[in-house]
């Protein structure tokens, strides 16, 4: 559902008689909490991506948070997170008593981590790396691999912008040791909140549901299912569940993800197109080699010295949502004082950002809307 006046939202669901179906079977059932859709759910989506494992979650903060302290973050640690990046990922660093350490990107080509700069990044106290699929395209993981097997660090995988992607034919979200993925509302696969944590380590999978469900070794729906009659907590935990509204959402957006990423790529080609090097415009990444983005996001950079603000006034005033992807995290009043560390290639993008609408079931005419509408709007600027 959109708000009526943007003739071009920045993102849409599709609700349909087979979504609302699904959701009003799971009422009828009695059973809201987490309970059969939501280990179906898991089950499927840990499938789809080819792990071992799938650990349902609340959101995708809980995911990055059970992740850290899953791999063993604590007090005294340091995280090395990309600042071009949502703030949860500092958040949740904060949250486990480690200290986030901010990286640079590779440059206005390629909007991900650079591996030299997590390279420069590393001390003696760092425990991880929270890895950001930027927009749905795969990092250079063998380069970060690399870093990480030398300094001993845990790889995170932030795959919130990228479920379906794949990088020399494995899936974002199985190229570190645990991924993480978010099911917001403006995601690829939306479910309003929710998230999900992948991995291949038994144990590790062991202690995520454990620290899911406030460290106690049954469930209501393991008791309602006569499977236990008691329970024991072994560790404090959280309530990060899923439940089953969302769940069976999540398993009809599952089936439609192929689709729905199939649309935003062909959208995304359209802009690149018809937008590239025009009016001063660059367009980040690229499809080489072995990498294929999911198209989370249609980001491009405004020429150096363009009035941002003026541009996205001029596209609000045809009906055309923009929005931008992200304040650096060491920008904001909470993380200025941890920033150490200069950051030349984020500080030079960060007032060039813009992001355009894109979704599955764009037309080619509200593509064309939003073209004509930007370029005119830099011509004016």
């Amino acid at each position: 559902m959109t708000e009526t006046r943007w003739q071009v939202p920045l993102s849409d669901v599709v609700v349909d008689d087979e979504l609302v179906e699904a959701v009003l079977e799971v009422v009828r059932s009695g059973w809201w909490s987490m309970g059969p859709r939501v280990e179906e759910f898991e089950r499927e989506f840990a499938a789809f991506c080819g792990s071992a494992h799938g650990i349902a979650v609340a959101n995708g903060t809980a995911a990055l948070h059970l992740a850290l302290l899953a791999v063993g973050c604590k007090p005294g640690d340091e995280v090395v997170v990309p600042s071009l990046n949502f703030v949860a990922a500092a958040n949740t660093i904060k949250h486990t008593g480690a200290e986030p350490v901010f990286c640079d990107i590779v440059g206005p080509e390629e909007l991900n981590l650079d591996p030299a700069d997590v390279e420069a990044a590393v001390t003696p106290r760092t425990k991880a790396l929270i890895v950001l699929h930027y927009a749905g395209y795969p990092c250079d993981m063998p380069a970060i691999d690399e870093v990480a097997e030398r300094h001993n660090l845990v790889v995170v995988e932030d795959a919130a912008h990228a479920p379906g992607a794949s990088l020399d034919g494995r899936m974002c979200g199985t190229l570190g040791r645990v991924g993480c993925f978010s099911f917001f509302a403006n995601k690829n696969l939306p479910v309003g909140e929710g998230g999900l944590i992948v991995t291949d380590d038994d144990e590790l999978a062991a202690r995520l549901r454990l620290l899911r469900s406030h460290g106690m070794t049954s469930l209501t729906w393991d008791r309602h299912r006569g499977h236990a009659s008691t329970y024991d907590v072994v560790l404090p935990g959280f309530n990060y569940r899923l439940d089953e509204v969302r769940a069976a959402v999540g398993l009809v957006q599952l089936r439609r993800l192929p689709g729905e990423n199939a649309g935003r790529a062909r959208m995304a080609a359209r802009y690149r197109a018809a937008l590239e090097g025009q009016k001063g415009l660059t367009i980040p990444f690229g499809e080489e080699g072995g990498r294929v983005p999911s198209h989370h996001l249609a980001v491009v950079l405004l020429p150096e010295g363009t009035d941002r603000a003026a541009v996205r006034t001029a596209l609000d005033e045809q009906g055309v949502q923009t929005s931008v992807h992200y304040p650096p995290i060491h920008t904001f009043s909470a993380y200025r004082s941890e920033s150490r560390r200069p950051l030349p290639h984020t500080d030079a993008v960060a007032e060039r950002l813009l992001t355009l609408p894109l979704y599955g079931r764009m037309t080619d005419e509200q593509a064309d809307l939003v073209i004509e509408t930007l370029t005119g709007a830099l011509d004016e600027t």
